[in-house]
C-alpha cells in the first residue's frame, strides 16, 4: 500500500485509475478483485441477527415477601373454618404489611421485575379468593357477593394465561412458558382495580375481625357488601370494555386487560 501526502492525491489518481480510497488511504487494488469480493458478498448474504432474548433477576427479596403471602393463605382458610379469628387476623396484617414493604423494597433498592408485577395481583387474588371462599362457608358474606367476586377473578386469571401465551417469545414451549426469567407482559393495574382491591380488602378484614369486637357492625358491612359489589362489577366491565392493564413487551401498543 502507498502512502500519499493529501497534496498529492489529486495527481495519484488520475496516474492510477484504478485506485480505491479505503479509509482515507489508497491501495492499488484492480477493479476485478473487488467484483469477486462483491459478488461473494452477494452470494453467501449475512443472516439477520436474531433479537435478544430478556431475562431478569426473580430472586428479590420483594418477590419472596409477595410467595410468602401466597404461601400463607392455606393457614389463613384453615383459621378461619376452625374459628380462630384471632390467628387470622394476625395473617391478614402480615399480609398488609408485606403487601407494603416489598412494594417500598422494589422501589427503594430498583429491584422491580416484571415477574413482581404479575406474582403481587396474584396473591392479591390469592388470599382474596382464600377470604372470599371460607367467610361464605362460615355465613359471614352472603353468597351472591361472592360469585361476584370470584366470578371477576376467575375471568381476568384466564386473561393473564392468554397475555403469557401470546406475548411469549418465539420459541413458545411448555418450559418457557413457566420461565418467569423470560418477561413478556407487564401486569399494571387499573384506578378503579385499585380502588376495587382496598375495598374488597377492607371488606373482608372487618368481616374477619367483627366475630371478635363487641360493636355490632352489621349495617356498616351491608352498606360495604354493596359498594364491593358495585366495584367489581364496574372494574370487570372496564376490563370487557377495554380497560388498561397488561402492556406487551417488545410492542409499542400496549393490550388492555385491567389484572389487578
Amino acid at each position: 500500500m502507498l502512502q500519499l501526502l493529501p497534496t498529492s492525491r489529486c495527481c495519484y489518481r488520475r496516474l492510477y485509475p484504478q485506485t480505491r480510497q479505503l479509509s482515507g488511504r489508497y491501495s492499488i487494488v484492480p477493479s476485478r478483485a473487488f467484483s469477486v469480493q462483491r459478488a461473494c458478498r452477494d452470494e453467501h448474504p449475512q443472516k439477520p441477527s436474531k433479537p435478544p432474548v430478556l431475562r431478569e433477576n426473580i430472586y428479590t427479596i420483594p418477590n419472596v415477601l409477595t410467595v410468602s403471602r401466597i404461601l400463607a393463605c392455606p393457614v389463613l382458610g384453615w383459621s378461619i373454618l376452625e374459628g380462630n379469628f384471632s390467628l387470622a387476623t394476625g395473617i391478614l396484617a402480615y399480609a398488609g404489611i408485606t403487601d407494603y414493604v416489598d412494594g417500598y423494597v422494589a422501589r427503594r433498592c430498583k429491584m422491580q421485575s416484571v415477574l413482581g408485577t404479575i406474582l403481587d395481583p396474584a396473591a392479591d387474588k390469592a388470599l382474596m379468593a382464600t377470604l372470599t371462599v371460607t367467610l361464605t362457608m362460615k355465613g359471614l358474606l352472603p353468597m351472591p357477593l361472592a360469585v361476584i367476586i370470584l366470578g371477576r377473578d376467575v375471568l381476568l386469571s384466564l386473561s393473564a394465561f392468554y397475555f403469557r401465551f401470546i406475548s411469549l417469545p418465539q420459541p413458545r414451549t411448555f418450559r418457557r412458558y413457566w420461565d418467569f426469567s423470560l418477561p413478556s407482559a407487564e401486569v399494571k393495574p387499573t384506578e378503579i382495580s385499585k380502588i376495587n382491591t382496598a375495598l374488597q380488602l377492607l371488606l373482608m378484614g372487618v368481616t374477619t375481625i367483627h366475630p371478635l369486637l363487641a360493636v355490632d357492625l352489621s349495617t356498616a358491612l351491608s352498606i360495604l357488601q354493596w359498594t364491593v359489589a358495585g366495584s367489581t362489577i364496574w372494574s370487570g366491565a372496564g376490563y370487557l370494555i377495554g380497560g388498561r392493564g397488561v402492556k406487551i413487551l417488545g410492542k409499542r401498543e400496549n393490550k388492555n386487560s385491567g389484572i389487578s
